[in-house]
């Protein structure tokens, strides 16, 4: 999942390509060469804590007994989801929380996106809250403009559950129920040692990383930067780049491309839009040496990967395990259980031999038909 101000998701369309015009690209890919060199998993060198230092308990340990289920299922209860945006991420999300909030009995009475706009969502959680639901499961789109909102959430006795964002002054137990993210340091870990296998032990990279205040892109940004700098210090990174705008990604790139065309792998923070800005700045330049890296699922990209381009590898979470996690953590909440306070998803490296898989663990569902052609070829 790919996010941005301070710590949320944002997806946007490249500004100088469209997605068509890209996926389009990407299926007249000039260099197909279907071989993968091994991706060694190296030693993990620290670990995924909590925004507040919590230490990360996985998805596996919560656990509903038969009791539990039915206990939740006589209480009729309800929940409303309030999301930032409308993706493919929160779509399997969504599907996930719904699965597991189907077997608990719990109807979903509220469901809505705020298109990163925080007085639009703002108002959701009010609207929300006037169907007085017994939970809420949120991804707050700013942590300072709508503490007060959702600090509000408690004192309507509905429990809250948050995906990645923590607002700011809210406390666990006493505010909200737990926090549910990716693996994070996983997640970068995983980029390097792709990164680190297709480039080869004394290889020239470009760093492209998310610079702003978002608490989940440092994490994996850092997680990325730690591990090929420690566990593969032969590697030379020529350039970092901040991307302070994700739709500037593609002309940012372009002056690094220009600047470096002997690269041999660039890590991009996350897919959309910034790893597709990158990829169009490579094939914009004839560049077919460049191996691309980054985070998250995205068509532009699995469609280049499928076809043996740029991109090597994706890494990305599992989007349907966090909505079924973030249900049980409702559950755990009107139970009165006690629940992890920080709870994370594994991570997975996504490369063409496993991209059909990839899509299904990931995002619960099949690629789009242009990726599976690609394979099929």
């Amino acid at each position: 999942m790919a996010r941005t101000r301070k710590g949320v998701v944002v997806i946007l369309v490249v500004s100088t390509l469209s997605m068509a015009t890209l996926v389009s690209a990407c299926g007249d890919a000039s260099r197909v060469d279907h071989r993968e060199p091994p991706i060694i998993d190296s030693k993990p060198l620290d670990s995924t804590r909590g925004p507040h230092g919590e230490t990360a308990t996985p998805t596996s340990a919560l656990e509903l007994a038969p009791a539990d289920i039915a206990r939740m299922r006589a209480a009729h209860y309800t929940v409303a989801l309030v999301w930032h945006e409308n993706s493919d991420f929160i779509r399997a999300v969504t599907a996930g929380a719904r699965a597991m909030f189907d077997r608990l009995g719990v109807e979903i009475v509220s469901e809505s996106e705020a298109d990163f706009d925080a007085a639009k969502q703002k108002a959701n959680v009010e609207t929300a809250l006037a169907r007085r639901p017994s939970a809420m499961v949120a991804l707050p789109v700013d942590q300072e403009i709508l503490a007060p909102a959702f600090k509000a959430v408690a004192r309507h006795g509905t429990k809250l559950v948050l995906l990645s964002v923590v607002p700011e002054g809210l406390k666990q137990g006493e505010d909200y129920v737990n926090l549910v993210t990716d693996d994070l340091f996983e997640m970068g870990r995983r980029a390097a040692d792709a990164l680190a296998a297709v480039v080869g032990a004394h290889g020239k990279i470009a760093y492209f990383y998310r610079d702003d205040e978002s608490y989940v892109t440092y994490q994996r940004d850092q997680a990325f930067l730690k591990t090929i700098t420690e566990t593969y210090p032969g590697i030379d990174i020529v350039q970092k780049v901040g991307i302070v705008d994700p739709d500037r990604a593609q002309e940012q790139a372009a002056a690094v491309i220009a600047r470096h065309p002997d690269l041999d792998g660039i890590y991009v923070t996350f897919a959309q839009p910034p790893g597709e800005g990158v990829l169009a700045a490579l094939r914009a330049a004839g560049n077919t040496r460049t191996n691309l890296v980054t985070l998250d699922i995205s068509e532009p990209m699995a469609l280049d990967l499928a076809n043996g381009g740029n991109t090597f590898a994706l890494v990305a979470d599992r989007a349907f395990e966090i909505g079924d996690a973030l249900a049980k953590s409702v559950a755990y909440g009107l139970l009165d259980k006690e629940a992890p306070p920080f709870v994370v998803v594994p991570a997975m490296t996504i490369t063409r031999s496993n991209l059909a898989a990839g899509y299904h663990a990931s995002l619960h569902r099949e690629p789009p038909a242009s990726v599976t052609e690609a394979l099929g070829r």
